[in-house]
């Protein structure tokens, strides 16, 4: 046969062959369930402890006392303190300004001159009523002139009683030459020179006191029950209740810390703000080694309200929708559980209910969640 003919021949055999025995051969294909890898999770275990819920606020350092300097009387400023300036620092009783005091001087002489002559005239009045009573029970002299020396004696006694109050005024008057600080305090300002002439009633300056400073505090009406304090409280809060607070100030790279209390709350909420104002007092010690702190500066304020047990704090982050939290079981499988919510804060939030003590919940964002999906936690 030709070779031309024979080797395709052959070849289309053997692919006829290998095609059949293909077609016979039954594959070994193990078929086995497809399960996606599980996805990494960052895990926190819940803890359960006591805190204390603590409200932040923020506010302004005001004086305890501030007192307008008002001269009670008027004349020419003859002598000023070398304190009355701004920021001037004195003591109480220290005299801050003399006016001149010549006429109230004058005014003094001729009270006592009054107050002597009154004095003569009255007991003259009182012997005449003494000798006109004697001679009238001897029937020595009538009724009328009884009734006139008593009369006499009641006019004279009346004068008394005016020269003495004269004398008095003139004396206070003199006094109030003489303004004195009623406190220990700081000069806040001063519209007075010396050989002013002043009148009374006119303000020359302001003065506060240093013993204590105020911060008046706003407090949003869902926060007062963190302070453990009954609803109807207003205006002095009871001492054994009274909040402790913290205030911190900035001082360029240092902070600084002043330790008050929460003294009262103010009487009604405020209409624009829908804040309720409570106002804390600070006792500026006269130490070395604590810092002024200065009226007008601007400081935050942390208020320590009432302690509550077996609560659980977690970030922020492993809150789902409807007060929801992720829990990892022992079988690392994802389980969502409804919890009560106490406190909502700015990065955390304080769980009262639905969480046990030592179970892991999941902080990561997960875009799809299934229930009893399986996770890989990694415990932060």
């Amino acid at each position: 046969m030709n070779k031309k003919v024979l080797y395709p021949i052959l070849v289309l055999a053997a692919g006829l062959g290998l095609a059949l025995l293909i077609g016979t051969s039954e594959p070994d294909v193990s078929v086995q369930a497809y399960e996606p890898p599980a996805p990494t999770v960052r895990v926190t275990r819940a803890r359960a402890a006591a805190e204390y819920l603590s409200i932040n606020s923020q506010g302004t350092v005001q004086p305890r006392s501030q007192s307008e300097l008002v001269p009670e009387v008027s004349g020419r400023v003859t002598w000023i303190s070398p304190a009355m300036v701004s920021g001037g620092a004195f003591r109480e009783d220290d005299v801050l300004l003399r006016i001149d005091d010549a006429d109230y001087l004058t005014l003094v002489q001729r009270g006592e001159a009054s107050l002597k002559r009154s004095e003569v005239e009255y007991a003259h009045a009182g012997d005449e009523l003494d000798r006109l009573q004697s001679l009238h029970n001897r029937q020595l002299a009538s009724q009328q002139q009884l009734d006139d020396a008593r009369r006499a004696a009641q006019v004279a006694q009346a004068n008394l009683q005016e020269a003495r109050a004269s004398l008095e005024q003139a004396r206070r008057d003199l006094a109030r030459t003489e303004l004195r600080a009623p406190f220990d305090g700081l000069v806040r300002s001063e519209q007075v020179d010396l050989g002013q002439f002043i009148t009374r009633g006119q303000n020359i300056g302001a003065i506060y006191a240093t013993d204590y400073v105020e911060v008046r505090l706003p407090i949003s009406a869902d926060q007062l029950r963190f302070l453990g304090l009954p609803i109807s409280t207003r205006g002095q809060i009871p001492e054994p209740q009274r909040p402790p607070v913290v205030i911190m100030a900035e001082f360029g790279d240092t902070s600084l810390l002043w330790e008050g209390q929460l003294m009262r709350l103010e009487a009604e909420i405020d209409e624009r703000s829908r804040m309720l104002y409570g106002v804390t007092r600070l006792r500026l010690e006269e130490d070395a080694d604590t810092p002024f702190l200065p009226v007008g500066m601007f400081v935050q304020a942390d208020i320590r309200g009432q302690r509550v047990e077996n609560v659980i704090r977690l970030p922020r982050s492993a809150m789902r929708d409807n007060n929801q939290v992720l829990v990892v079981d022992d079988d690392n499988r994802l389980h969502f559980r409804q919890v009560s919510l106490l406190r909502l804060e700015h990065d955390d939030i304080l769980v009262n209910a639905g969480l046990a003590d030592g179970e892991l919940v999941c902080v990561s964002a997960l875009q799809t969640v299934v229930e009893g999906m399986r996770v890989n936690p990694v415990q932060e």
